[in-house]
């Protein structure tokens, strides 16, 4: 245990008298342990003695045998996402392992905890080029959290321990595990299982200093035009109530990133849009005319700052998160606020006075009103016989009530869905937002239901991003999960075709996308669904397809060359967005 530095566990399930069971036996007490009820994998040779363990606890472990790897871990993603918990994944070894790869660039980078499991040839083959062996600990260092490679089947409780620790706590990030197949056989005297509490050198919850919360609050109270951005941290750290309670005493207007969508209801009052690339108006041109910019729980992208040098100079920079990495990496802060939101967001709210900030708050509204004028009407209500993907949403919206897990794939559909869709629910907009994976939305859709099977999830997903892992409509059909699929088809890779529109003079390079009778593979695997082409049909279709009991697909045709307006061009500033 000592190689894992593992200090200060308490005993949960420690035996005094030892049991002879094997590595593979102690992988699932490990699971049981930590609470786990899904698995989402794919087996193979170098996993086969794990997966034989598991034949013995799958009464009380749900196993979902996924049809690609990549497709287990953007299940174990949307699984996280919507149940708040840890998601598991399978992988053998090899083709297995590396399968994981891209899932686990998306995982990192979106922070969302993952533990992966994977097989590995016998240690006396390491290093030796044997059948599907690959280094995927230095392959997959770059993209996870922690990685460690298990060659001695003593060490599988505390490597678990300390994956299940790193993976969930401070900020969450995905976790591979790969433990050789010697281990996985070997019978050694199990103790129990200690569940994790303190790892050396790692600090998850930081203890937040009294003294920045008090500089914040003081230019928080003395600000004239303050405005909040909030990421995905306030529904990591469950402080969404927290936030809440701080904006609606200061007042602060309050934008969200795309990942932050869903921490604070659609609808609030103080709620004035989304940030970024193909955000609302309002938020980006008031990011160079507030005076205090507080930055919760998010990290600055570039898809949010546009151009650094032009980005909000005029302010100053209250940034709380509990990664010390992110503070001043893209943004220099004058007030740092290192810490878990959950705890630092009520000692400011205690310091922070209530201010009237409806003149400032009016003048978002005003802006609002231009993209309404100009983007939103013709988006939502438009005068063509073609539909746009907005009033898609649109009509969607007012069949959920908002109160439906959306999971988009990546494109112009994504960004649509994040502009229109209403989230009155945290936990309910499951995107791919750092690393931008197409090919992430049907499978993350089927861990969505799994981690929150009481909810209607619906999977909106271009023409181009389906085709990448349609091949998960197999595990759709043999477990059985709700799923709605609803495919926008414009019949172009959308976003690189707007872009060669804007800025390659519309050369056309290899967007035009050809797709197969998406229905007729839907039914294909047991699957109803439909397809409409005409507005006439959008409402009856969209309530058929949520009406129906189990899995249904949709697909709607929508313009060819529609483009996502407003749009802060590669290069310029927030202020610089266009809204046509």
């Amino acid at each position: 245990m000592s190689t894992l530095e593992i200090t200060e566990n308490k005993a949960a399930t420690k035996q005094e008298t030892p049991t002879q069971i094997s590595g593979s036996k102690a992988v699932m007490e490990a699971l049981l342990s930590e609470g786990v009820d899904t698995v989402f994998g794919y087996p193979g040779g170098a996993i086969m003695p794990i997966y034989d363990a598991l034949y013995d606890y799958t009464d009380r472990l749900k196993h979902i045998l996924v049809r690609h790897e990549q497709g287990g871990i953007h299940a174990a993603q949307g699984y996280a996402r919507t149940s708040g918990r840890t998601g598991v994944v399978f992988a053998t070894s090899g083709p297995g392992a590396t399968n994981l790869v891209t899932g686990l660039a998306d995982a990192m980078i979106d922070s969302n905890p993952i533990v992966c499991i994977t097989g590995q040839v016998f240690a006396s083959l390491l290093g030796t080029d044997a059948f599907q062996e690959t280094d995927v600990i230095n392959i997959t260092a770059p993209v996870t959290k922690w990685n460690y490679q298990v060659t001695d089947a003593t060490e599988i409780p505390a490597a678990l321990a300390k994956a299940f620790y790193i993976a969930s706590t401070g900020r969450p990030g995905p976790v591979l595990i790969d433990i050789t197949k010697n281990a996985q056989i070997q019978l050694f005297d199990y103790f129990g299982y200690e569940k994790c509490n303190h790892v050396r050198s790692y600090r998850p919850a930081p203890q937040v200093r009294k003294e920045y919360i008090e500089q914040a609050a003081e230019l928080i109270n003395n600000a004239k035009k303050p405005f909040v951005l909030f990421g995905q941290g306030i529904i990591l750290g469950k402080a969404e109530e927290e936030f809440k309670a701080f904006i609606e005493k200061t007042g602060i207007p309050s934008a969200a990133t795309v990942m932050g969508l869903s921490a604070l209801p659609t609808d609030h009052k103080l709620h004035v849009g989304m940030l970024g690339m193909h955000g609302n108006y309002a938020p980006n041109v008031m990011t160079n005319e507030c005076d205090v910019l507080i930055a919760i729980g998010m990290r600055f992208d570039d898809r949010v700052t546009g151009r650094l040098d032009k980005y909000a100079k005029q302010a100053k920079v209250i940034h709380l998160d509990i990664d010390p990495a992110e503070i001043d990496k893209n943004v220099q802060t004058t007030v740092p606020v290192w810490g878990d939101c959950k705890e630092s967001l009520p000692m400011l709210t205690e310091l922070v006075k209530t201010v009237d900030h409806s003149a400032w708050l009016a003048q978002f509204r005003e802006l609002e009103k231009e993209e309404i004028k100009e983007v939103i009407t013709d988006e939502l209500h438009p005068k063509t016989d073609i539909m746009t993907m907005g009033e898609v949403i649109n009509v969607l919206n007012e069949l959920t009530g908002g109160d439906a897990i959306i999971t988009t794939d990546v494109g112009q559909h994504q960004m649509v869905t994040c502009r229109y869709a209403k989230f009155n629910k945290s936990k309910s907009n499951v995107t791919s937002g750092g690393l931008g994976t197409m090919g992430f939305g049907l499978p993350a859709a089927i861990g969505a239901w799994y981690g929150a099977p009481e909810k209607t999830v619906v999977a909106i997903i271009g023409d181009g991003g389906i085709q990448m892992t349609i091949q998960e409509l197999g595990t759709i059909m043999q477990f059985g999960a709700k799923v709605k699929i609803l495919i926008l088809n414009n019949e172009f890779l959308g976003m690189v075709r707007q872009w060669q529109q804007l800025f390659h003079d519309k050369r056309y390079s290899f967007v035009n996308i050809t797709s197969p009778d998406f229905v007729a593979v839907a039914k294909g695997y047991y699957i109803d669904g439909q397809k409409i082409s005409e507005r006439k049909d959008l409402r009856n279709a969209l309530q058929t397809m949520l009406d129906h009991d189990g899995a249904y697909l949709l697909e709607v045709m929508v313009g060819k060359e529609n483009n996502v307006f407003p749009m802060v061009a590669q290069g310029t500033s927030v202020s610089e967005i266009r809204l046509k």
